[in-house]
């Protein structure tokens, strides 16, 4: 018999509780809070040129700077700016390829 296709109805979801409503609304403000918009501090510290390749950016194109934590830890923003290095797209994705790659030739494997 093959498989049937049809769109099912509406599963019913027990109705959630206050307090599980209120967990969720904490845990949305605080992810929400997390970053204190570390990429506009580090744009304004290091400028809109990629530390790596020296291309400068404009308004146009700024999309393309991204921000890179040096220690790999994306909750450690220091106020100086010392974690952070502004990486063009390119030199970003260069950058994590070669981490993933060193980490493979080392024989390090990811554990899920």
């Amino acid at each position: 018999m093959s498989p049937s296709f049809r769109p099912r109805g509406p599963k019913s979801v027990p109705p959630k509780s206050a307090e599980e409503i209120d967990e969720l609304v904490r845990k949305m403000r605080g992810e929400q809070q997390r970053p204190d918009n570390y990429r506009e501090r580090s744009l304004k510290l290091h400028g809109w040129i990629c530390a790596k390749c020296g291309r400068e950016f404009e308004l146009a194109n700024l999309h393309l700077l991204t921000v890179h934590h040096k220690d790999g830890n994306h909750n450690y923003n220091p106020p100086d700016g010392s974690n952070w290095e502004n990486l063009c797209v390119y030199c970003h994705d260069d950058e994590h390829s070669r981490t993933i790659l060193a980490e493979y030739l080392e024989g390090k494997e990811k554990k899920p």
